[in-house]
């Protein structure tokens, strides 16, 4: 099913651009790698927007053809980077707004000399509309996205009715959705959210195991601390 969301200047987005300078280290690396390592796609009026009609094109970003996992909000790498480690036949392809964690990213990457990581600098929903195409993605990651807990900001969370159906049309058949958040409210929201979604269906029946695949990041090191639990949750396409 296709699925459009509204026009990107209209709706809310997930997130609130922030950033800070990078160390000259990091700096070095993101420009010496950024030609290779990041997409570079064309935008429309807002800086985050990728252009209709700019698809994925594996052989030419990637250098090959392979089943393809996409994180949004990836953060610092930490993930990802474990994924292509762990996975060396699939490509992995990172979406963040924050040209800081990219960067970082980029080092993690390098270190490690890695072929099979590409990121790119966009809204996810601007990726998964105009990006990917349909049954395009092995597996969809979503690792602790920001929960906005107060109610005035809620609007602001990116597991809505319309994104569940936009992430769910870019899965190929039985590819899996998976995500984490340590934030109970948003956990219930997610998985009465996705429960609703035709075409996803919960193996789990509620909230799943913990995903082998998922490394510690700061974000769940600090929600641990905080004394809060970590729910994660799966969904496949039917």
């Amino acid at each position: 099913m296709q699925v459009t969301a509204p026009p990107f200047q209209r709706r809310t987005v997930s997130f609130v651009r922030r950033e800070s300078p990078l160390g000259p280290q990091v700096q070095r690396a993101w420009d010496e790698n950024y030609e290779q390592l990041v997409i570079d796609v064309p935008r429309t009026e807002a800086s985050m927007s990728v252009a209709p009609g700019f698809e994925l094109d594996a052989a030419r970003d990637f250098g090959r053809v392979a089943p393809l996992v996409v994180e949004i909000g990836s953060g610092t790498g930490d993930a990802v980077v474990h994924g292509a480690l762990s996975r060396p036949g699939t490509n992995f392809l990172a979406v963040e707004v924050y040209a800081t964690g990219l960067a970082a990213t980029v080092t993690k990457i390098v270190q490690h000399n890695l072929t099979n990581v590409r990121l790119v600098h966009a809204d996810a929903v601007q990726v998964l509309e105009n990006m990917l195409g349909p049954q395009s993605v092995e597996e969809l990651w979503i690792f602790f996205a920001d929960p906005w807990p107060k109610n005035r900001h809620r609007k602001r969370r990116m597991v809505d009715p319309a994104f569940a159906e936009l992430a769910a049309s870019r899965l190929s058949f039985g590819g899996s959705l998976r995500l984490a958040t340590d934030w109970a409210d948003y956990a219930m929201q997610m998985r009465d959210v996705l429960a609703a979604c035709d075409s996803l269906v919960n193996p789990h029946a509620g909230f799943a195991p913990r995903f082998a695949g998922r490394v510690m990041t700061r974000f769940e090191e600090k929600g641990l601390a905080s004394g809060r639990a970590i729910y994660d949750l799966e969904l496949c396409r039917t």
